[in-house]
This record gives C-alpha cells, structure tokens and sequence, in this order.
C-alpha cells in the first residue's frame, strides 16, 4: 500500500495569505500565526504573498484570482466573523466558505479554511492567541500539507493523461 501526504516542510512552495482586514485585532494574530508557521516549515519570506481584503466576503475572488495566477502552490484564506443581532453573520460565514471551496475546486490549488466564526469577540480573541491553538497557525499547516499532496499526486499522474494545472 502507497500512502501519500505531506511532510511538514514547504521550502521551495510558494503560498498567498488572503486576510480580511476586518476585524484586524484578531484578523492580525492569525497572520502572525500562519506567517510563523511558513517560515519554521522553511518557507523563504520572498515566497509568501499576503493579500489584504476589505472584508471576509471579498476572501474568496481573491483567492481564486490569487490560485489562477499560477505563482502559488496553496493559498491561506483568514477572516473572522463574529454572529450579531441578525441573520447577516450566516449568510457571510455560508458565502465565504461556499466561495472558498468552489475556488479551490476550480483551480485545483489547495486553499486553507482559517476564517473564524464565532458568537463573540472573546472567542474570536482566544483562536487567534499565541501557540498551537492560533487558527491561522492551523490553517498554514493544513495548506503545507496540501501543497506537498497534490504536488506529489501531480508527480505520480499516469502516463499519457492529460493533468489539470
């Protein structure tokens, strides 16, 4: 039995953090969080492309766009979302995490679920604290995982088919 997954170490990868400058006092923590675990994943620094978006909403086109361009193995989308008085958190937490799986089908560039949803600012807050349980930090490992998995099922693709880019 040939078992395939990924190793924890990224040098050579190129990844796009997607981070929602809404809600920065937590939104920041989970860049710093996904940002420390490229590099001790021996991710050069010139390799790490953040893209900085107005809201959660905007996390998915550019994502996409980002996986399109070709220049990135896996992508980190983060985001906080913290339920109000109305309906509104629902249809943004659906949107975004509909949005971010139809762009990682499209293009076949793993991207990295670290948008936070939560009932309030204090569970947002203790996510995205320092050490292992940083949802940003999560999210970095799971796309480093990712970028080496379909790296190496692009490698093992059987002769004479075509393989998706």
């Amino acid at each position: 039995m040939h078992t395939i997954e990924g190793d924890g170490r990224a040098a050579g990868y190129r990844f796009a953090l997607v981070v929602s400058k809404y809600h920065d006092f937590v939104t920041d923590r989970l860049q710093a969080g996904a940002l420390a675990t490229l590099e001790s994943a021996g991710v050069a620094a010139g390799d790490v492309t953040i893209v900085r978006v107005p809201g959660a909403f905007e996390i998915p086109i550019a994502a996409q766009r980002a996986a399109e361009s070709g220049r990135y193995d896996a992508i980190v989308c983060l985001g906080c979302i913290i339920r109000g008085e109305t309906p509104h958190f629902d249809y943004i937490a659906a949107a975004v995490s509909h949005g971010i799986t139809a762009g990682a089908s499209a293009t076949g560039v793993p991207m990295a679920f670290g948008v936070l949803t939560t009932n309030s600012i204090e569970e947002a807050i203790a996510r995205a604290g320092d050490g292992p349980s940083n949802k940003g930090r999560e999210a970095a490992v799971a796309a480093i995982e990712m970028a080496d998995v379909v790296a190496q099922l692009a490698r093992q693709a059987m002769p004479g088919r075509e393989q998706s880019p």
